[in-house]
């Protein structure tokens, strides 16, 4: 293993053990919307980019998923 490799590992076991917090939203900043759905649920993400640090910095709002139901997991992808 080569030491860029245990870099990168270590980096990535890092990012995943950190606190992420949830950002406060504020009403006069646009919000970013991300939705996903598949056979087994749906899934949507609220986002909103603040200044942070003196940095434009994109964090997470709100974050809310379910399975879907029954009759859901008739309809094709363009109607989830």
């Amino acid at each position: 293993m080569t030491q860029e490799r245990i870099e990168a590992y270590e980096k990535i076991r890092k990012s995943l053990t950190e606190v992420h917090l949830l950002l406060i939203p504020d009403w006069n900043i646009r919000f970013k919307f991300y939705i996903d759905a598949c056979g087994d649920g749906l899934a949507e993400a609220l986002h909103q980019v603040q200044i942070i640090d003196d940095k434009p910095t994109e964090g997470l709002v709100c974050y809310i998923s379910r399975q879907i139901k029954q009759t859901e997991a008739r309809y094709g992808a363009s109607q989830m």
